[in-house]
């Protein structure tokens, strides 16, 4: 009897051992992956545009029309592709599985680079409407609007398509008898600055939203001809549910932070037209706008106080930034009309 009682209580206490192994191990992996998930969650530092040209132009170092802003695609995407942790948006491991704002940052800037490459491909790169499109930027185009949460077939394996193709685009550029072309023109920028104006219009309706907000229906504002397919209510409120407003402050510094860099680079390219029109001062004004959204947050949480309470309300300073961005984007179309 003693006996058994002996072995019972042996067999208990490597039983315990065991437990405590297992425990200990689970803390330790868990710790790890809080602090690999904090690292990875460091937003990417900004780039001027010659240390872009520098790592992914050709030898010209920008001397091509086009050069800078093609460049600053590539790099845009590789950042996705190469930064700390990789690509997270589409992870399904520990610790980019419960990760929410470096994914919800990706998509911003994924979403200001899928709006250059269409405008590369439908306008920058074509003399008239009925010219032919660049082959190299029929593959980008497409490559980088693929799912970006897909795991398998993995969004990298599209971006990386797309990166290689502009790559050769950037190539044929800076070879004259390759026939690429990048036209530096007036009408080219203020369309593509027409999509930046509408998605920095969105960006700015949603972060005001994290404190709610009773809006009027303008939908049909302005012509009493105009009709809509659904009637909608005169007014209503809209407000960004609580455990969305951190997914989009971050989404709009992620798309802040790929539009600086891209109009850093039009600056680059398009001086000439900027000069003509005398509009680089309103360029840079935007620029100006979108640095302040970079700075840093030094609340470990997104607060989300009301406009004039006591706390903070980080989306209502973001959608600041945002809103005077997007108003000098459309003094900065007008001007480019007018000259």
């Amino acid at each position: 009897m003693l006996g058994s009682l002996k072995s019972w209580l042996t067999n208990l206490e490597g039983q315990s051992t065991w437990i405590a192994a297992g425990f200990g191990a689970f803390v330790l992996f868990f710790l790890g992956a809080v602090l690999l998930g904090i690292h990875w969650s460091q937003p990417p530092e900004q780039r001027g545009v010659d240390d872009i040209l520098a790592k992914t132009g050709p030898v010209d170092n920008g001397a091509t029309i086009g050069n800078p802003t093609v460049s600053t695609l590539i790099f845009i995407t590789q950042t996705l592709l190469e930064k700390p942790g990789g690509y997270l948006s589409n992870d399904v491991t520990p610790p980019g599985l419960w990760l929410d704002n470096m994914p919800n940052w990706e998509f911003g800037a994924l979403v200001q680079a899928r709006d250059l490459a269409r405008a590369l491909r439908k306008d920058l790169s074509r003399s008239q409407s009925q010219s032919t499109e660049d082959a190299d930027l029929v593959v980008a185009e497409p490559a980088l609007n693929y799912d970006s949460s897909k795991w398998f077939p993995s969004a990298e394996s599209s971006y990386y398509k797309a990166t290689n193709s502009l790559n050769s685009y950037q190539i044929r550029l800076a070879t004259p008898e390759e026939g690429a072309q990048f036209y530096a023109r007036a009408d080219n920028l203020r369309n593509y600055l027409a999509d930046v104006e509408t998605r920095l219009g969105s960006l700015s309706q949603r972060l005001s939203a994290s404190v709610g907000q009773a809006r009027f229906n303008i939908d049909l504002a302005g012509d009493p001809a105009a009709n809509q397919s659904t009637i909608g209510v005169s007014e209503r409120v809209i407000k960004t549910p609580w455990f969305e407003i951190d997914d989009v402050f971050y989404e709009a510094r992620g798309s802040a932070w790929a539009l600086l860099h891209i109009l850093r680079a039009i600056e680059r390219d398009f001086g000439s037209v900027l000069e003509n029109k005398n509009a680089r001062v309103s360029l840079k004004q935007v620029i100006r706008e979108l640095e302040a959204t970079q700075q840093t947050v030094w609340s470990p949480t997104i607060l989300n106080g009301s406009g004039f309470g006591v706390f903070a309300n980080h989306s209502l300073v973001m959608a600041s930034y945002i809103a005077r961005a997007h108003a000098a984007i459309s003094d900065l179309r007008a001007l480019l009309v007018q000259g």
